[in-house]
């Protein structure tokens, strides 16, 4: 694994209420969070790191008109134009039949979009190695990642605040 010279500030939290209280802390103290790493959701850590509402749901909803405008014009351009036929007396181009393939194409295309865009903006590539700045963070630690690199203030300072505001360890982590 090459090294890029990257240096964070690890603080290991025990309990979930000491981390939602120590973001809080350390944030207070000017410092920059790069990351949390949780084993399991904790509610309100979004708002307590100062992260904006996911705009997922709007790509959802462009993915999936696009999967209606795709089916309706695939079924309109088949069967009332390219190969026009008569099935059941029906006029060519009946919207009543074009419901269900129209409603399967805007749920495959919405579905399908919005796992990749998420891939995407989380940086999720099948090649990327994920870091991990404790193996902990997976069974029953709360990890606050901090780049030394983005703040101004000194390791050690940044350490103090860490163990101020209850974490239980604090490490330094290369990558």
């Amino acid at each position: 694994m090459s090294s890029t010279g990257e240096k964070f500030l690890v603080g290991i939290f025990d309990d979930e209420d000491i981390l939602l209280h120590g973001v809080e802390g350390v944030r207070d103290k000017g410092v920059k969070i790069h990351e949390v790493y949780t084993p399991f959701p904790v509610h309100g850590l979004d708002e307590v790191l100062g992260y904006k509402r996911s705009r997922l749901p709007i790509a959802a909803f462009l993915f999936g008109l696009a999967g209606t405008i795709l089916a309706l014009t695939m079924q309109i351009w088949m069967l009332g134009f390219d190969w026009p036929m008569i099935i059941g007396g029906k006029n060519f181009v009946s919207l009543p039949p074009f419901i269900p393939v129209t409603f399967e194409l805007t749920v495959l295309l919405s579905a399908l979009g919005m796992v990749a865009t998420f891939f995407i903006v989380s940086d999720m590539k099948p090649y990327k190695t994920p870091r991990s700045y404790d193996l902990r963070s997976t069974d029953d630690k709360h990890v606050m990642a901090i780049d030394l690199a983005a703040n101004k203030l000194s390791k050690e300072e940044i350490g103090q605040i860490l163990k101020a505001n209850g974490a239980s360890e604090v490490n330094e982590k290369n990558f």
